[in-house]
């Protein structure tokens, strides 16, 4: 028999998320959404209580949760803003690569010195020329001894002008494609690496996002996470679990959305009565609803796969597509229910609506999560049933 239910620890997690959305994160949610804020002193609370870096493992300073507990926490954390829970969650794409394919040294070395901090890490992949086409990244890391020299530039990159941990994908050969990617894990401090443009965004304006340049970066062998040539393969594992964590984020997104679109539905009032009597409003609640309870079923369900060690490419870029598709049409519904009021800047809907745009677009657009589900299933992935 399937069990839905929480551990006691995962309901204290829950609990605690919530709590800390809610006084934390909700009071200034808009505000920071105005004014494109970096949330530093909420990183900071959200440090102190361990909410920061749930997806590591205690022996690297991190909580130590299991992916179906990381997700539900997720979720709590980007109910209020998605921006700010994103700024309090990136470790776990950034981190991915090094939990998969670090040594021991180097998880101690680099996620134990990261996470006595609050500013966490960034994962820089994107280029200028190679977004969904990671394998025409153009940053080359040319190996001189036992060194490695950085040359390039990254763009888009969360939390790129604050993450004192960066997890870097270059080349050593062009023409290899991705066979010639490398991941290097490469702290803040190493010179060379210098901030460009941070970029104003339709939405999610409290997240981070920067161009980043790297002029003759000098690192030893220590840097490269996994061998020469797997950093592409460290990215793409890496984004499975990532791609989960959108879904739990979007389902965070549609929840505040409906959560909204209901409190006005049984307040507002027209023709003498509620405009939750109108059968028509009945619809879109319901739809709304049966969106957001797929969301949810299909993060936990690829929790427990991941936690069980089970590959799930072909199920994360479907959830991934799903969830982001389905808050988009959640939070476009929650607008048409508040209707003018809705649309006016400084409405939570309005926010909402602009923020969940992007979860169509990074960690693989839709259309590119599509092509790798599609992929999948004709290689006949089929886990569960």
């Amino acid at each position: 028999m399937i069990d839905f239910s929480l551990s006691e620890e995962q309901q204290r997690m829950l609990e605690l998320s919530r709590e800390f959305s809610e006084k934390e994160i909700r009071p200034v949610a808009l505000e920071y959404d105005r004014d494109g804020t970096y949330p530093e002193e909420v990183l900071k609370k959200a440090h102190e209580l361990g909410l920061v870096y749930t997806n590591i493992p205690k022996e690297y300073g991190g909580s130590g949760m299991d992916f179906v507990t990381h997700y539900v926490v997720t979720e709590a954390l980007n109910y209020d803003c998605c921006a700010i829970g994103q700024m309090i969650g990136i470790s776990l794409l950034a981190s991915g690569p090094i939990l998969l394919g670090g040594t021991e040294d180097q998880k101690k070395k680099f996620l134990g010195r990261m996470t006595e901090s609050y500013r966490s890490a960034c994962f820089c992949l994107t280029e200028p020329g190679a977004g969904s086409d990671a394998g025409a990244i153009q940053t080359t890391a040319t190996k001189k001894g036992d060194r490695y020299v950085i040359n390039g530039s990254k763009c888009y990159i969360t939390n790129g002008k604050y993450a004192d941990l960066l997890c870097l994908f270059a080349t050593i050969d062009r023409s290899k494609g991705t066979r010639g990617i490398c991941c290097f894990a490469i702290p803040r401090h190493t010179p060379g690496i210098k901030v460009g443009r941070v970029e104003e965004k339709m939405g999610h304006r409290a997240l981070n996002v920067a161009e980043l340049f790297f002029e003759e970066v000098e690192v030893g062998k220590d840097n490269l996470i996994g061998e020469e040539g797997q950093g592409f393969r460290l990215a793409m594992m890496a984004l499975d679990r990532g791609r989960v964590n959108v879904t739990a984020v979007c389902t965070g997104i549609a929840q505040k959305a409906l959560d909204e679109a209901l409190r006005w539905a049984r307040e507002r009032e027209q023709f003498g009565e509620p405009i939750g009597n109108f059968q028509g409003v009945h619809f879109m609640l319901a739809d709304m609803n049966g969106l957001i309870m797929a969301s949810r079923a299909m993060y936990l369900q690829l929790g427990w796969m991941l936690d069980q060690g089970i590959g799930c490419t072909t199920e994360a870029a479907t959830a991934k597509f799903f969830a982001s598709d389905a808050a988009m049409k959640v939070t476009t519904d929650a607008v048409q229910i508040l209707a003018g009021s809705g649309y006016m800047k400084g409405s939570v809907v309005e926010k909402l609506m602009r923020d969940v745009k992007l979860t169509q677009i990074f960690e693989g657009t839709n259309q590119i999560n599509r092509i790798v589900a599609g992929r999948g299933l004709l290689r006949g992935r089929n886990i569960l049933f």
